[in-house]
């Protein structure tokens, strides 16, 4: 995403937050948002995946402390006008030449896409309008997000899964130099291969990135058929995803390397997973404890019983004590998510009494004489004095 993206994008207002938004705030509207907009519940409809993008784009940036920081520093500093400043000459400097001339320009020549914010500014205050190249040297590649649908069982005990992926990749016809087969780029005569050049205004001198190969230090005469001279192409590929156990809704799986390719030689970015968890139709989760509700009928809260309860292991035995009333929470030690020390939280299964609906004439003698026999149950104290 390009610094320009930043300017004219509102992504508190595709979240649908305020700009105050909280951290939790911010992360259930793009729940909300990326559950109703996802492909899988909309196939075929174009209108929903380019929402969904837009979502998953807002939220990458607002999700990200560093990130926010800096994108409502530079929404800030547009709204004022600082993007507008006299120029020599008396001319206005305006936010659109930078990326008109270079400055997280979209363009076939620039390797691997847009500039940073720290590129941006960089631009506009070092004395030159639009001069935000790329920079010369090795560039880290950048990091890409990217969703993973999990079901309950596997959240919890952890799997492996496929997850494909189409991202920026190394052209395998020039391997990244953009130089057609049989050709090689050569040295910039303007910036004699350094990326950089001096210039000096008034009484001030000051580095720029090259205009003439955008700080990259080499041109390339004969582009690459196939990447068109970028060095990089989009690309299809498969990853074997291991999710550790215990991962929760909406967590983040970090996966150093495995980004896009870094530029000249530069590290590859990082591969950011959000997980997506169904709901199990049996099992909660609270923190690191499973929750399930288990029915008993009257006889057993009374009297205590064995009953059989399900756990993600299979099933077990667990004893309902004599007198159990309705709502007890019951907990079963080390049967609920996995911990990173070793030890896991615990079951919480909470005791239903279910009331019959339809009792045989049989059944129906049996419960009146037990009422016969049964002490009362104390009611005095709710009537008004």
């Amino acid at each position: 995403m390009s610094s320009k993206d930043w300017l004219e994008k509102d992504f508190y207002a595709v979240l649908g937050v305020a700009k105050d938004a909280t951290s939790s705030e911010i992360k259930k509207a793009y729940r909300r948002l990326a559950r109703e907009l996802h492909p899988d519940h909309n196939p075929g409809n174009a209108a929903a995946e380019e929402r969904f993008k837009a979502v998953s784009e807002a939220y990458d940036v607002l999700s990200d402390e560093g990130r926010r920081r800096e994108y409502d520093e530079m929404r800030s500093l547009f709204e004022a006008g600082a993007f507008r400043r006299g120029a020599r000459g008396g001319q206005q400097f305006d936010v659109n030449d930078l990326f008109a001339q270079g400055g997280g320009r979209q363009g076939p020549d620039q390797r691997f896409g847009g500039a940073s914010f720290s590129d941006l500014f960089g631009s506009i205050f070092s004395g030159g309008a639009g001069t935000g190249a790329p920079p010369r040297g090795p560039a880290r590649g950048r990091d890409v997000e990217a969703e993973i649908f999990l079901d309950f069982a596997d959240a919890v005990q952890g799997t492996t899964q496929p997850l494909t992926l189409r991202t920026l990749g190394v052209c395998d016809t020039c391997h990244g130099d953009g130089a057609k087969p049989g050709t090689r780029p050569r040295a910039c005569p303007h910036c004699q291969g350094t990326g950089v050049v001096n210039r000096n205004q008034g009484a001030f001198g000051f580095s720029e990135a090259c205009r003439d190969c955008q700080g990259v230090g080499t041109v390339v005469d004969s582009k690459c058929p196939e990447c068109h001279g970028s060095g990089g192409v989009t690309k299809t590929r498969t990853l074997t995803v291991r999710i550790p156990s215990g991962v929760s809704d909406g967590q983040r799986i970090r996966l150093a390397g495995r980004g896009e390719p870094g530029e000249r030689g530069g590290a590859p970015g990082d591969l950011y997973i959000r997980a997506i968890v169904r709901p199990d139709a049996m099992f909660g989760r609270n923190g690191d404890d499973l929750t399930v509700t288990v029915p008993v009928t009257y006889a057993e809260s009374v009297l205590g019983a064995e009953v059989r309860v399900p756990t993600l292991d299979g099933m077990m035995k667990v004893k309902v004590p004599a007198g159990t009333p309705s709502g007890r929470l019951l907990r079963v030690r080390g049967k609920g998510v996995p911990k990173r020390d070793g030890h896991s939280g615990d079951l919480l299964v909470t005791v239903e009494i279910v009331v019959p609906q339809q009792l045989s004439e049989e059944a129906r003698e049996a419960l009146l004489r037990f009422t016969e026999l049964a002490p009362p149950v104390r009611r005095d104290h709710l009537e008004r004095r």
